[in-house]
């Protein structure tokens, strides 16, 4: 496993860490927690040691799992987790000190942690961004010893350019893949200049690019690549990163070309991985043997440059005009 600095946070991560949407089953099932425990058990056990969850997955079973197998573990293992999204309406006037900082200690009980070693901000209201008594707030908690580092989660990158001018904020976890190329002319030497931690979410466009979809793939009526591509429920950036499906199934066909007999789950999390700036990717899994499997990238070649001129012609050509301009 190769580790990587996550910015002003200090800590040394693994570059491939987990992200836990799914880790209690697969999307849209009820959560298990024997199945969450053997997935974060077996990440710890292949050098896995950053873990990001949230308090809305699984509504807080997700933090419990975690929580529970970190106790059981004598490795240092980080933890993020984000918060915010419980509020209902999900707007910028239902943000508040008083809501954001119960929902930290709702998550440290779940947990049953003294301190959050980073806590995030869950994709708010773009106003929200722009509010001084809502970071203020985290230096609070970072003094009661509640936290030990505040990053944000973000739709957009104006969003993560904005919050990197409150020195308080250590991270900015974003959708970064293939699909979604933006962050790479607009956000990346802005983080670099402020020592700002980059984690990279939804690395295969909700599966995508595994290559293992087709036109007749089915999805469960609680699954969100049902419910929310055009986003029904939530930002549909977060739902095949905002590609249209059909269209999304043309460009894989053209990236299975340019890496012919490769495995595409592995190159997208290698292209991903090219980047300095990034800290950290997470990719979500099911079953522990998609962490396993998720780690070969560890064992692949770099791409080539003129692999990576080809994936950007193909982004410019096919998927930009699509979704560039929205996020």
């Amino acid at each position: 496993m190769n580790y990587r600095l996550l910015g002003k946070t200090g800590f040394n991560i693994s570059e491939v860490s987990l992200g836990t949407w799914q880790v209690g089953g697969k999307w849209g099932e009820q959560f298990n927690h024997t199945n969450a425990e053997r997935i974060l058990n077996s990440a710890i056990d292949n050098g896995i040691n950053f873990i990001d969850t949230a308090d809305v997955y699984g509504d807080g079973e997700s933090e419990k799992a975690v929580g529970k197998v970190i106790k059981s573990r004598s490795e240092e293992i980080f933890v993020a987790t984000k918060c915010g999204r419980k509020l209902s309406p999900h707007i910028n006037e239902s943000y508040t000190v008083e809501a954001l900082r119960k929902y930290v200690e709702d998550s440290l009980r779940n947990m049953q942690l003294d301190s959050i070693d980073l806590i995030q901000l869950h994709c708010p209201p773009t106003e929200v961004f722009y509010r001084d008594e809502i970071f203020e707030l985290f230096d609070r908690l970072k003094e009661e010893g509640k936290i030990r580092n505040l990053g944000v989660s973000i739709e957009k990158v104006s969003e993560g350019l904005q919050a990197i001018t409150y020195s308080n904020v250590s991270t900015i976890q974003f959708i970064f893949n293939m699909f979604r190329q933006k962050p790479i002319e607009e956000l990346f030497a802005a983080v670099k200049a402020n020592n700002i931690g980059l984690i990279a979410r939804v690395p295969l466009a909700s599966g995508l690019l595994t290559g293992k979809f087709s036109k007749t793939t089915n999805f469960g009526k609680d699954d969100h690549r049902s419910f929310n591509r055009n986003g029904e429920a939530f930002d549909k950036g977060e739902t095949f990163s905002g590609v249209d499906y059909q269209l999304g199934l043309e460009a894989v066909n053209e990236l299975k070309g340019i890496f012919p007999n490769q495995e595409l789950a592995l190159v997208a999390l290698k292209w991903i991985l090219q980047f300095d700036e990034i800290s950290c990717v997470i990719p979500g899994a099911s079953t522990p043997e998609q962490i396993e499997n998720n780690l070969k990238v560890e064992k692949l070649a770099p791409l080539s440059a003129e692999q990576m001129s080809a994936v950007k012609a193909l982004y410019e050509n096919k998927i930009k005009p699509q979704v560039h301009q929205l996020w």
